[in-house]
């Protein structure tokens, strides 16, 4: 391999061996690459998969990005040429066009230098014709790294200007400009920076973290919409804890989620209890790479600063549960989350304490509700019960654990005995209604009521019996109804 300057103002390295997770790579992109050199334009892959390729973690499924020295009118003019399936020119105007071939979304965009005005959302776009001028525009220097592609058959050349490659070997977070120049421009990298801390096992360096602190409230000028993919990123790394812990460090996560810092309450040296925030991002780390689940896990205690009271038997952080499910709806409501991540994830935090309400012993009755109530997010409430038990006590941990054992076995074996999964009443309203003689009614709903906590704290009734409730049920109301309501009669129609 050869490192030279020749030409470039910067490294590039050129070796006439390509090495193999690379050829594919350009393999794929040989008939995009000739069509380019033919209209004397420059086609560069560049971030993510140069990088990922870099340390071997090569995915087919990534969409593949390029740069170019060609405007976005050239870009489409040489690559609609190629018959491509598919084109998009949404991003034109920021200098993006859109192709599809083979099933791979490609976005070529030329050259640029983008920016935000101190006051804007939307970036400012300036193109260029320089490949250094467009990566000293990215977000980190290993990020900052180009793989030309118009070059002879065997060769691979890889531009590196701001030895990109060393700091990814090396482990360290870094921005190509001055970290001020680059979180003016985009403030969202700030966030950013806490992915790939976690999710590459990079350090950054002191200038960045100056850097994040004084400008942190610049990140007011990035839409929620965009904090929130951005965060959703992180959550689902193998192991975001470093990631939580830089955002907490440098107060940046104080600008979109304020609760999270506020976990941190101030250990009282009588009444001792765990630093909320250590065990809220222990429990994040220890649970699966589910995003519902890990936002579960980040939210799960995010009231216990405001539930906080101490009293004679120590601190308590009563119906934090409850008061968590609220706050979490609300500060979900503002990042954009969709109405059914703000549903499920809400749902996790209000029944995640469920668990440590059966002290006594699961009752059938007892598990039946735990089940419906969890519904179909009972596995990651499961997972999360199990993550949030974090003890340094062996003894109690394993107490715990066995708990957890047995209601999972008590679930299965009520599964082998009755449909628990779709727990229903033993007769429906149409059922009901032909049983009784009535139409649809507000006392039709109450009976189906009682059959539903009938087959909750019972099981199955079948269907003699549950006829024969409903008979009785229905007799006992007619008796205890006022003499002026009309004795039997029942509305044909619902009552509002």
């Amino acid at each position: 391999m050869e490192i030279s300057s020749e030409t470039w103002p910067w490294p590039r390295i050129v070796t006439d061996v390509v090495p193999p997770r690379f050829q594919p790579l350009i393999d794929e992109t040989t008939a995009l690459t000739a069509a380019f050199d033919a209209a004397g334009k420059r086609l560069y892959l560049v971030g993510g998969i140069v990088r990922d390729t870099l340390l071997g973690r090569v995915r087919d499924d990534l969409d593949l990005d390029f740069t170019t020295d060609a405007l976005p009118a050239e870009t489409l003019a040489i690559t609609r040429k190629l018959k491509p399936e598919s084109v998009w020119t949404q991003g034109e105007r920021f200098g993006t066009i859109g192709v599809k071939f083979n099933g791979r979304l490609m976005e070529i965009t030329t050259h640029r230098g983008e920016a935000y005005s101190p006051d804007s959302r939307k970036p400012d776009v300036e193109f260029s014709t320089d490949i250094e001028a467009d990566l000293s525009r990215r977000d980190f220097t290993v990020n900052a790294l180009a793989l030309r592609l118009d070059v002879d058959p065997g060769r691979m050349e890889l531009v590196d200007p701001f030895n990109g490659t060393a700091d990814l070997m090396s482990g360290i977070l870094r921005t190509p400009l001055d970290p001020e120049i680059s979180f003016s421009d985009d403030p969202l990298r700030m966030l950013r920076a806490a992915r790939f801390i976690s999710g590459f096992s990079l350090k950054p360096v002191p200038e960045l973290l100056d850097a994040v602190e004084a400008l942190r409230e610049r990140l007011s000028i990035v839409s929620a919409e965009r904090i929130r993919q951005e965060l959703d990123k992180l959550m689902v790394v193998e192991s975001p804890a470093a990631g939580l812990w830089f955002l907490v460090n440098t107060k940046l996560s104080d600008q979109f989620l304020p609760e999270l810092s506020a976990m941190e309450l101030e250990q009282d040296p009588i009444h001792t209890h765990k630093d909320v925030l250590a065990h809220t991002i222990a429990v994040v780390e220890n649970t699966s790479q589910d995003k519902v689940l890990r936002l579960a896990a980040l939210f799960h205690d995010i009231a216990k600063p405001k539930t906080r009271r101490i009293g004679t038997h120590g601190v308590s952080f009563h119906h934090h549960d409850v008061v968590g499910a609220r706050m979490t709806r609300e500060r979900m409501k503002a990042l954009t989350y969709s109405n059914s991540d703000i549903d499920d994830v809400s749902m996790l935090v209000e029944l995640h304490l469920r668990f440590h309400t059966y002290q006594a012993g699961w009752t059938d009755s007892a598990v039946r509700r735990y089940v419906k109530d969890a519904g179909r997010m009972l596995d990651k409430l499961n997972e999360l019960t199990r993550c949030d038990c974090t003890t340094r006590n062996p003894r109690k941990a394993a107490t715990l654990a066995r708990r957890m054992d047995n209601l999972e076995e008590r679930i299965a074996q009520l599964r082998e005995q009755e449909a628990l999964d779709s727990m229903r009443p033993d007769l429906d309203g149409k059922q009901v209604m032909t049983l009784l003689g009535v139409g649809p009614s507000r006392a039709i709903g109450e009976v189906l009521d009682m059959l539903l906590t009938a087959r909750l704290d019972e099981g199955p009734l079948g269907e003699v019996e549950a006829e024969r409730r409903v008979r009785e049920w229905w007799a006992n109301r007619q008796l205890s109804a006022p003499p002026d309501s009309g004795g039997s009669k029942v509305p044909a129609t619902p009552v509002d």
